[in-house]
């Protein structure tokens, strides 16, 4: 359901339908010394998706895989069961969602999420530069500034795509390891590239995976960050259960993302340089320009700081609060798992 875009010879099988048991993947001397092995297949008839690269750490990984490698920051859980609570996007007649502007079938919009970053992924970097003027690295400096990372702890960054928050993290945190998890390929494609010629070469794993169905152990990272991408998500709740369930005890739960300016006057300008200069700027730098378009509406209609503040709580987080950035075009939420 959710690779249906993907042109290569990896192929997904869908996951609500299928079952992983296996035994555990673990490092020795930094060498892989076995492997996971799905011993029950899909009951769809699409046959288990194969690794393209598993060279190191720092390999693009696929879930539902057959003999999946894996090391031990990247653990699965054993004998269990993908059920419907981790995995929610079951293709429901009626149900619809908004992609920008658009209704579209809820089982629809995380293939036309893919596309669209497939689509910008190689100039995705550079279109941030651009159209934020820079300043998307001073929010995200301002994130870690808030998140004061620690020596040692595991993050897990959702959305991640080309690993720019990744990368920070372990910067500021001085030893620690990051896991990318991103549902576009290319975009992870990008970042890895980025990763050869930095020294956090060896702390970060790409995963192509999904945020509605985080394939690793309960109670296992200490920090959850999703940037500019729950916005994206189908069903944000349901990612936001899914922070929880992956943080241990004492973990914190970060996203940043675009939100409303509560000035009127200034909330009108931003619109009409979002509406009528990001488009073109995106057509002019990457080719495309519906991609963009889609990008600023999706914007318009993900819920304001203190709605999306709610929904914090409601997934069980505690201590939440929010900062606004640059009058409130972007904001921070940070919530702890206690």
């Amino acid at each position: 359901m959710y690779f249906d875009l993907r042109h290569n010879l990896t192929t997904h099988a869908p996951v609500n339908r299928c079952a992983i048991f296996g035994g555990k993947g673990h490092l020795k001397f930094g060498l892989l010394t076995s492997a996971f092995n799905i011993i029950r297949f899909c009951m769809t008839g699409s046959s288990p998706a194969r690794t393209v690269s598993t060279s190191g750490n720092s390999g693009i990984k696929y879930f539902l895989i057959e003999q999946l490698i894996v090391s031990d920051a990247v653990p699965f859980i054993r004998e269990r069961i993908i059920t419907k609570r981790a995995m929610p996007m079951q293709d429901e007649k009626g149900k619809t969602t908004h992609f920008g502007f658009q209704t579209v079938p809820e089982a629809e919009k995380a293939a036309k999420v893919q596309k669209v970053f497939t689509s910008v992924a190689s100039k995705y970097d550079v279109m941030n530069d651009v159209m934020s003027f820079g300043i998307h690295r001073i929010w995200k400096e301002s994130m870690m500034d808030w998140l004061a990372p620690k020596p040692g702890q595991k993050l897990i960054d959702v959305a991640g795509g080309t690993g720019d928050i990744s990368f920070r993290f372990l910067s500021r945190a001085g030893a620690g390891h990051a896991t990318v998890l991103d549902l576009t390929e290319d975009m992870l494609a990008t970042g890895k590239k980025r990763a050869e010629s930095t020294a956090t070469k060896g702390s970060i794993d790409w995963v192509v995976g999904d945020a509605l169905a985080l394939p690793f152990a309960d109670n296992f990272f200490d920090v959850y960050t999703i940037s500019f991408g729950i916005r994206n998500v189908t069903h944000p709740y349901e990612a936001l259960t899914e922070a929880y369930r992956v943080l241990r005890p004492g973990g914190r739960l970060m996203v940043l993302e675009f939100n409303k300016i509560p000035i009127p006057l200034a909330q009108k300008a931003y619109d009409l340089y979002s509406f009528n200069i990001i488009p073109k700027m995106g057509e002019i730098i990457t080719g495309d320009r519906e991609s963009y378009q889609y990008l600023i509406e999706s914007i318009r209609k993900f819920p304001d700081q203190e709605t999306f503040l709610d929904l914090l709580k409601k997934a069980k987080f505690e201590n939440t609060s929010y900062r606004n950035l640059t009058l409130g075009i972007a904001a921070i939420h940070s919530g702890w798992k206690l």
